[in-house]
């Protein structure tokens, strides 16, 4: 992987969780669907209700994609990191109902005419798309009774909307490269997804085993149907 300071947005995720080791990085264990990012807590993939057919939005190295797979769904992933695509397909070469597809989330939204179960994201996508664009093309791909759901890290108290990432590679780069991350409150994102139509919503933030850390913040909700 390049060393050099990333350009666009897709560049940046490109940088993620890169390995360090020698040789072909582990494969995770998708031992269980995991919303929270922290082991062995928070619910898992009854959240999702008993989809046929899921997609994932912004899989990284495809743990959930794939242990949804192993369950008997139809999964696919999306995400616009080439390389986080192609270490996912890495991982999970073999398992035949899971497939891997390097595209921004609402480009595939709109030129993909497959409808789906539910479409989830964990800390993935949705946390990095402006819902007002991402709601709408996900609403006209869910079947009617879908389940739309997704997680991200607890907002700080008054950090709410499209906020501006630091971190490594983004931190006085201003100029070259900005990355947003949009995060609400539980009400909040309520209030988002009933004006786009969206049904049962459910929206909580489960805490950390650690209480000086953020928890997670969990969404739920139904397509009309």
């Amino acid at each position: 992987m390049s060393s050099a300071a990333p350009l666009t947005a897709a560049e940046y995720w490109d940088k993620y969780k890169p390995h360090r080791g020698e040789g072909a990085p582990p494969r995770p264990a998708a031992e269980r669907f995991d919303w929270t990012g922290v082991k062995d807590e928070g619910p898992g993939a009854e959240i999702l209700g008993t989809p046929k057919a899921a997609l994932d939005l912004g899989p990284a190295e495809g743990e959930n994609a794939a242990f949804l797979t192993r369950s008997g769904v139809q999964v696919t992933g999306v995400d616009f990191s080439p390389v986080q695509v192609d270490r996912a397909r890495a991982f999970w070469d073999g398992l035949p109902a899971l497939e891997f597809i390097h595209a921004e989330a609402c480009a595939f939204l709109d030129d993909d005419p497959r409808t789906w179960d539910a479409v989830y994201s964990t800390w993935g996508a949705v946390w990095f798309t402006d819902p007002e664009r991402l709601f709408p093309c996900v609403a006209k791909r869910l079947e009617p009774g879908g389940v739309f759901a997704f997680s991200h890290r607890e907002p700080v108290t008054g950090q709410y909307g499209a906020q501006q990432m630091g971190g490594k590679w983004l931190e006085g780069r201003e100029k070259e490269l900005t990355v947003y991350r949009w995060q609400y409150s539980a009400s909040q994102w309520a209030d988002i997804l009933k004006r786009h139509g969206f049904t049962d919503v459910h929206a909580e933030v489960i805490p950390h085993s650690d209480p000086a850390e953020l928890g997670t913040l969990l969404v739920r909700a139904c397509s009309p149907g």
